[in-house]
């Protein structure tokens, strides 16, 4: 057929036939194509105590709006700074039990932050999520060199962020460094 009858066909008053669209499936069907979904929501999750002090250091509002929500929602106490080095200057008298840090801020960066955390003899021992927004696997692999006890990518999940949280924590659900965690995971399995 040419082109000019493919055009006078679709002026002709009979439309073509419209091959029927296919049933919506059911929610069984759907449960059934993310098994994950479901193992996730059917887990119960793991909370730190109430009233765990968490630090939020990000130069974007959104994000430490976003992970006050989360925090807040779920008893814990949030500080928030969006530079490093007010972050920092959070640390002290009362520090916190859980930071968020982010790689790219205002100043002085996340790593630069990491270092000096893990540099004070008062503040070596809480535990960091590093945040980033950057796909590289280097940021991940240098933040845990350098003291990171997680990596979150953003934009992030409700559900990453307290599966990272639950990763942390210890019988008496208080977040504590993840090093020896850490390297335990990169070491492969004997056979």
């Amino acid at each position: 057929m040419g082109i000019l009858e493919q055009i006078r066909s679709l002026f002709r008053r009979n439309p073509p036939s419209i091959a029927p669209t296919p049933p919506r499936p059911s929610a069984p069907a759907l449960a059934s194509r993310a098994p994950q979904i479901n193992e996730r929501r059917g887990k119960e999750r793991i909370n730190a105590r109430e009233g765990t002090r968490v630090l939020i250091i990000d130069d974007s509002k959104t994000i430490v709006t976003v992970l006050k929500k989360f925090l807040r929602s779920a008893g814990y106490e949030t500080l928030e700074a969006l530079d490093a080095e007010s972050g920092l200057a959070q640390l002290h008298p009362e520090p916190p039990e859980l930071i968020f840090l982010d790689i790219v801020l205002p100043g002085m960066n996340g790593f630069a932050a990491l270092r000096a955390i893990r540099r004070d003899p008062a503040t070596r021992n809480i535990p960091v999520i590093m945040m980033s927004g950057n796909e590289q696997a280097m940021e991940q692999f240098f933040g845990t060199r350098i003291g990171a006890d997680d990596f979150m990518k953003k934009p992030f999940s409700r559900y990453e962020v307290f599966f990272r949280i639950e990763r942390l924590l210890d019988a008496d659900l208080v977040p504590q460094r993840a090093t020896p965690r850490l390297a335990e995971q990169a070491m492969p399995t004997p056979a």
